[in-house]
């Protein structure tokens, strides 16, 4: 399955939670109703499965992987030793389109994912266009010269604030270690994600 292109609010119900990396009263209203003319009829209680199922498809519509970049990710978490949902946390939040919204430096993941894709982000003073790169402690990542004017930039730059994990200065950012669970929060559940994968 391809990564979904159709309207974000219509996701973020589906889902029932804001994938839009930004607040929208509206939304907020409405995340709890699914989409559709009679989905309050529809809802109904979900299975073991079916609750294990819904965190991974949050997970994934958060942080905007398809099925197999998530299920490639996860068999990675599990090859490390140690607790599964701190590493789970922290290879998703040290993708580097993830770094970049974290950043500041784009006001959406999906924003951050095309600003890397098109190669207005350098990891360490060299371009790189692949948004899963895993950014390691001590690597900076920076704008390029082009976009650093962009005003949609600009103000995601202006409006935000960078978490414990990172340092900001002007146009550049470092990864200063690697998050924890407790470093974000996240609006899905882990141990189900890890529960799905364990079937």
């Amino acid at each position: 399955m391809g990564r979904y292109t159709g309207p974000k609010h219509k996701l973020a119900r589906r889902e029932g939670v804001n994938v839009l990396d930004k607040t929208s009263a509206s939304l907020q209203r409405r995340l709890n109703i699914p989409p559709g003319q009679h989905a309050r009829k529809r809802k109904r209680r979900l299975s073991e499965f079916g609750q294990q199922l819904r965190e991974k498809q949050k997970a994934k519509s958060v942080y905007g992987l398809m099925e197999k970049q998530f299920k490639k990710l996860f068999q990675n978490v599990e090859r490390k030793k140690g607790e599964t949902d701190e590493h789970l946390i922290s290879l998703l939040e040290t993708r580097l389109d993830n770094l970049v919204y974290r950043l500041g430096f784009a006001q959406s993941r999906f924003m951050a994912r095309q600003l890397v894709s098109h190669g207005h982000i350098t990891v360490n003073g060299k371009k790189l266009n692949i948004p899963s790169y895993q950014v390691k402690v001590d690597d900076v990542i920076s704008l390029g010269t082009k976009i650093q004017k962009n005003l949609g930039v600009a103000k995601a730059i202006e409006e935000s604030q960078v978490l414990p994990f990172l340092k900001r200065e002007g146009v550049s950012g470092k990864l200063l270690r690697v998050p924890k669970k407790d470093d974000v929060e996240v609006p899905f559940d882990t141990q189900l994600i890890i529960e799905y994968y364990s079937r």
